[in-house]
């Protein structure tokens, strides 16, 4: 091999994702992180993106269910992540209900039947969440119907009621039969999609509960993390921060762009991007661990401790690699 190939060279690494407007300049080859040789696969569904990085170990770099994350992380599990969080969501509006089972406010749903697609997704971990702390809903007076195996294995605490459904059985069809009275999911599902009348939500002014919620808390909900195989970062230790800065452009180019309102075919699109801004500020995805970030984290762990995911509240040190690099160093920094 040549001198000059010798010094060229990069590293070449798969990076598994959704198809979001804030990874588009990485997946376009408008940044490309240093050093690195990025392949990147978008076209899957989430959960079979979480089981294949969390199972099988198939990818490099890959967004991944943060309660999963935690689960695995806990459990000794060769993972480590990038405080990168491509998806986040309030959650309010996923709670559905079948409308004749008589549930209308957050307590009818004690002692009731509900679907998740899986126990430990992120969003019905903060569902569950949210619905014990803010509305005096005990995660353990609910039977839960699980249709999908996890993404880590996990043995049910003491008093917890979890269910698991056979392959012939939807959670979605039981919710439009009466079989569960609600559904906590992490998608619109399609009986909403459909207005089929045998289903609403619980909260059917959700963006106003979803706005208080935030304005009383600060919390944006974190749904992914960024997870990578921790031999990558014991060969290639500044592959994180290189990555961390990488996302970081892409995401600000992508949040330059949506700023202007003929991109999007939607009428009033720049009253909802002003709208957004004045709720949570000028970088609702901001990553790192700083600010709101820390908080929101802190409150998801104790969310999976309380609920029997993880036997100790890990701390965020433990869960996320360093990718600083001192005070007041980088590019705009330079003179």
């Amino acid at each position: 091999m040549r001198w000059e190939e010798r010094v060229t060279k990069k590293i070449e690494l798969t990076l598994a994702c959704g198809d979001y407007e804030i990874v588009r300049a990485l997946k376009e080859g408008d940044v490309r992180p240093d050093g690195i040789d990025l392949t990147i696969l978008t076209e899957m569904d989430s959960t079979t993106r979480h089981w294949r990085f969390l199972r099988n170990g198939e990818f490099d770099v890959a967004e991944v269910s943060l309660s999963s994350y935690i689960a695995a992380k806990t459990r000794g599990l060769p993972f480590a992540a990038i405080p990168v969080f491509l998806h986040r969501r309030f959650r309010h509006g996923f709670i559905f209900t079948n409308t004749q089972s008589g549930i209308r406010e957050p307590k009818d749903l004690i002692g009731r039947k509900v679907g998740v697609k899986s126990y430990l997704v992120t969003a019905t971990l903060w569902l569950r969440g949210l619905l014990e702390s803010e509305y005096g809903v005990p995660h353990k007076s609910i039977d839960w119907y699980a249709e999908l195996d996890e993404d880590v294995d996990f043995t049910p605490p003491e008093g917890l009621r979890l269910h698991r459904l056979p392959d012939n059985q939807s959670v979605e069809q039981m919710l439009l039969d009466g079989e569960i009275d609600a559904l906590l999911h992490p998608d619109l599902i399609e009986p909403i999609v459909r207005r089929d009348p045998r289903v609403g939500r619980l909260f059917a002014d959700y963006k106003r509960e979803e706005i208080a919620y935030c304005k009383r808390t600060g919390i944006f909900p974190i749904m992914h993390v960024l997870g990578i195989r921790p031999e990558i970062v014991e060969r290639h230790p500044w592959v994180p921060i290189n990555l961390f800065q990488a996302f970081n452009e892409a995401k600000r180019i992508a949040m330059r762009r949506m700023e202007n309102p003929r991109i999007v075919p939607l009428a009033w699109y720049r009253e909802a991007w002003e709208e957004q801004q004045e709720i949570l500020g000028d970088d609702p995805w901001a990553y790192g661990l700083d600010g709101q970030n820390r908080k929101t984290l802190e409150t998801v762990v104790g969310y999976a401790h309380e609920q029997g995911l993880i036997d100790r509240k890990v701390p965020l040190s433990e869960l996320f690699l360093d990718v600083s690099q001192g005070r007041k160093r980088g590019d705009k920094h330079r003179v």
